[in-house]
């Protein structure tokens, strides 16, 4: 097909539906991520996933640090002229002037089931309040947060035991499913957008690290919820003796104490409601994550001890 399509994406979760989107009879002209960065420890430039595939599929890559203001960044889009632009977890605000330049709009993939869930977070929110349900909505991009009218939505169950981690990668590959009918639809004409109703509009503001600290006093449920929900970063996690110690999966156990009082030797932890956590893996800051009876062999959380610090 003669369509320019650009691509505008940055994190893993947008790496299956570029790959489909290459695999088609598309042209994909150009691709924008955000710019490396340097490491944690400053010894490596880090590229993001979706440079990394770019370069891997031979596709024209650009890394401004903003479009605000960017002339030579409109300039160019206007000059390539698309059909369509597909953005995917890309990191940041599309000016309004850039909107106008593309024949079909801008088409945003955002994970979850709009108006509910605006926002940085939706997977890690809708996991940590135990909803059963979300999904992906294919939205035009306005002026405005995740306002724009919906074209399709595509709802998934969450199982009580999945992860943040497992969660986008699930949603990730539903949205690459339906990516190449939705982009024939809105060529085509046929595609029939929606307004959303902004009444019942939820945000999912961005995860704060401090969010992780586990509170004993809360249900088993939603411990967990905690515990999937930030995997793995920043992860959920209780402070022992000045220590961290993360949480990466823990299931309901039948043991009830006081809020946060270990309960045996196997590290099953008491919550609210006569109800317990048994922790399956852990990570003590500054180590690697282990499953519990590895860890219980190098480690000792005596029975009887709180974790409420």
């Amino acid at each position: 097909m003669s369509e320019n399509i650009i691509f505008m994406g940055t994190s893993k979760f947008a790496v299956p539906i570029l790959e489909k989107i290459s695999e088609s009879n598309f042209n994909i002209s150009v691709v924008y991520t955000q710019p490396p960065k340097k490491s944690s420890r400053g010894m490596k430039i880090q590229k993001t996933p979706i440079h990394i595939k770019s370069e891997l599929l031979g596709l024209p890559i650009r890394t401004p640090r903003s479009l605000k203001n960017n002339i030579d960044e409109y300039n160019f889009i206007k000059k390539i002229k698309p059909t369509i632009v597909i953005v995917i977890s890309y990191g940041q605000i599309i000016p309004k002037e850039f909107l106008e330049l593309s024949k079909n709009g801008f088409l945003n993939i955002h994970a979850s089931i709009l108006p509910k869930f605006r926002g940085a977070a939706p997977i890690q929110r809708a996991i940590m309040n135990l909803d059963t349900e979300t999904g992906i909505s294919f939205m035009k991009i306005n002026e405005n947060l995740d306002t724009g009218p919906v074209l399709e939505t595509y709802k998934t169950k969450i199982d009580q035991n999945l992860n943040a981690t497992e969660l986008e990668k699930k949603l990730s590959q539903l949205a690459a499913e339906r990516i190449i009918e939705n982009i024939d639809n809105i060529i085509g004409g046929d595609a029939k957008f929606t307004d959303q109703d902004h009444s019942k509009a939820t945000y999912a503001k961005k995860i704060n690290k401090k969010e992780g600290k586990i509170n004993w006093s809360d249900s088993a449920k939603t411990i967990i919820g905690k515990i999937n929900g930030l995997h793995p970063n920043p992860g959920a996690y209780f402070i022992l003796n000045g220590d961290r110690y993360k949480i990466l999966k823990a299931e309901i156990g039948s043991g009830s104490g006081f809020s946060g009082e270990v309960l045996n030797d196997k590290l099953e932890i008491a919550c609210s409601n006569n109800e317990s956590i048994k922790v399956v893996e852990i990570q003590k800051e500054g180590k690697k994550i282990q499953d519990i009876n590895e860890f219980l062999n190098g480690s000792k959380i005596p029975k009887g001890c709180s974790l409420n610090e």
